[in-house]
């Protein structure tokens, strides 16, 4: 049982990674690669600077900024140099591979004896990784509040018209390079922040953390997707946190079942994403066959 509540309290803490994807991959229809830099980059820049003396919550919004600022790069390159979405993501995500070993100034920072924003939950004597489950209850629960008042306003409604279709919200006005721009700062700097929760959960930030992020996170978007269709724009936040933690409960039950080793979580994580892809595609073909 305690390795399942710590699968779900991993699933909380990813589920802001897929959030911050969701705006991406969702909103903006944009496959951004920036992700597997923008993660370890929030992770360096936090590590880097509670092992400087920063408090914990100071260095977390710090990452943050670093991802916003990562997500500008990005935006640069696909409105104003022109370069395709996909490979302007892979130039980003390969000089934040530099950036991040300039930051922690070697490939790892572990630390030690140093507070984090867990500091306080770990204080009240909960249960084993209920301390994890509260701290990340509340910002899951936080985010998806912002993110949910931000695309009721004006701004955010132009961000979604954007991804809906460009030509049209450039007709109504809309400036699509300052909304693609906006969108990819919100989304690398919520990876960020998820960099930096994450890596103070573990204690340790690696230049090699990144490394098929972003797959982990859109397994959780299409998991929320396909097993919890029709629902409204805040259930669909929502449900995306839900997709991260049925996630790391199914990898985590096809370990115990003792078929793959730990090594092998990258491809079931393939297959899991390409079933689940399917499974719309077969559900249609049921429906067909038996009218």
């Amino acid at each position: 049982m305690d390795i399942f509540i710590s699968a779900i309290s991993q699933g909380i803490l990813w589920g802001l990674l897929s959030l911050g994807v969701f705006i991406s991959f969702r909103i903006l229809n944009i496959a951004d690669m920036t992700t597997e830099g923008t993660f370890p980059l929030g992770a360096a820049i936090c590590m880097t600077a509670i092992s400087r003396g920063v408090s914990p919550l100071l260095a977390t919004i710090l990452a943050i900024c670093g991802g916003v600022l990562a997500g500008l790069v990005t935006g640069f390159l696909i409105t104003t140099c022109r370069i395709p979405s996909l490979l302007a993501g892979i130039l980003t995500m390969t000089g934040l591979l530099s950036i991040n070993l300039r930051v922690m100034g070697r490939p790892n920072l572990t630390l030690l004896d140093k507070d984090t924003i867990f500091t306080p939950a770990t204080q009240l004597v909960l249960p084993h990784h209920y301390d994890t489950i509260l701290v990340g209850v509340f910002g899951v629960s936080l985010l998806i509040y912002l993110m949910f008042v931000f695309f009721k306003t004006e701004l955010g409604q132009g961000l979604i018209a954007t991804g809906d279709n460009p030509k049209m919200a450039t007709s109504f006005g809309i400036s699509t390079k300052k909304m693609t721009l906006l969108g990819l700062m919100l989304s690398n700097g919520i990876v960020a922040l998820a960099g930096a929760i994450i890596s103070q959960h573990n204690g340790y930030a690696d230049v090699n953390s990144g490394l098929g992020v972003i797959v982990i996170a859109l397994a959780a978007i299409i998991i929320g997707e396909v097993l919890f269709s029709k629902v409204s724009f805040l259930e669909r936040l929502i449900c995306t946190v839900y997709g991260s933690i049925i996630y790391r409960i199914l990898l985590v039950g096809v370990l115990k079942l003792q078929v793959i080793e730990a090594n092998d979580f990258k491809l079931v994580s393939a297959i899991l994403i390409a079933l689940f892809l399917t499974m719309p595609h077969l559900r249609k073909k049921g429906q067909k066959g038996g009218v």
